[in-house]
């Protein structure tokens, strides 16, 4: 932009008269600081709290104007304009130990570098859920087959990246009681199960559920265990993920905005009564909601 601007000002300069080079040269100075502040504002999308769960904010240092790849466990990691620096922006899984970890970063001419980074501990409290439908708990033989499949489904759809960020800001997709909160260890029919990878929130069938934030419906579909559900895809692996929906107003392939109605609160799949489950993902694992919109 800097480079077309000045550009036109050296044609130009020679011709024009005196206040329009001030009016010029104050709208090259506006328009830095409009990209200065959405790199800003980018960066602001997100809130560090490298814990099992939380989000690692890694700053990588600018040594060129290519912005370098980034991996970690082999999998990418989102890099957004910092604008002093590169960030990465690390999802941490439940499932992680506290301790050091090491980012792959390979710059614009292939050479890679290790950066550390450092995960705290985070102990979440436990939640004993009783299932009336106890195939909803250990299912049948006869269920495993669609099961297993759509297991593999969502590891193809938490696997999807789109090339740029269009998240520009996330709000709660529908305000309510939170029933779980995120990263509760749970026992269904006092049987331990993974933690809780998202937010339940109650409300009565049909409430209205609203995209948080500009997206891309990734997959919508009737699971197993989720009900009707959809992902959405917010770019760089930024996803957000919505189950037990009595209906679904999105299909694959639709450009979401802020606010849009996606669909409405049921109780499909295993649950104990209407809710929406909400959950946050980040280079394929769940991490806090709140990192992103703050509480209620």
């Amino acid at each position: 932009m800097a480079s077309i601007a000045t550009s036109w000002f050296q044609i130009h300069q020679r011709f024009a008269p005196p206040f329009l080079h001030c009016i010029y040269m104050a709208l090259v100075v506006a328009s830095c600081f409009m990209v200065s502040t959405a790199n800003a504002n980018q960066s602001a999308l997100f809130r560090h709290n490298p814990v099992p769960g939380g989000i690692a904010m890694v700053s990588i240092a600018k040594t060129d104007t290519t912005m370098p790849t980034v991996h970690w466990r082999k999998r990418a990691i989102a890099v957004i304009d910092a604008g002093q620096n590169w960030q990465a922006i690390v999802g941490i899984g439940l499932a992680e130990k506290p301790g050091t970890y090491e980012l792959k970063v390979t710059r614009s001419d292939n050479n890679a570098e290790k950066i550390k980074f450092t995960v705290s501990d985070h102990q979440y409290e436990e939640q004993r859920i009783t299932i009336k439908n106890k195939r909803k708990v250990n299912p049948a033989p006869m269920d495993m087959d669609r099961i297993n499949k759509e297991t593999a489904r969502v590891r193809e759809v938490k696997a999807y990246r789109y090339k740029k960020l269009l998240a520009e800001n996330f709000q709660w997709p529908l305000k309510g009681i939170v029933s779980s909160p995120f990263g509760l260890k749970r026992f269904f029919n006092d049987q331990p199960r993974r933690p809780h990878g998202g937010i339940d929130i109650a409300a009565e069938t049909g409430t209205p559920i609203y995209a948080p934030a500009t997206g891309l419906v990734v997959e919508t579909g009737d699971y197993f265990f989720n009900g009707n559900c959809i992902f959405l895809e917010h770019g760089l692996g930024l996803q957000t993920f919505y189950a037990h929906l009595s209906k679904i107003h999105v299909k694959p392939g639709d450009k979401v905005e802020a606010g849009q109605l996606i669909g409405e609160v049921g109780a499909t799949g295993r649950v104990t009564g209407p809710h929406l489950h909400w959950s946050v993902g980040l280079n394929g694992t769940w991490v806090d909601p709140t990192l992103l919109v703050g509480e209620q």
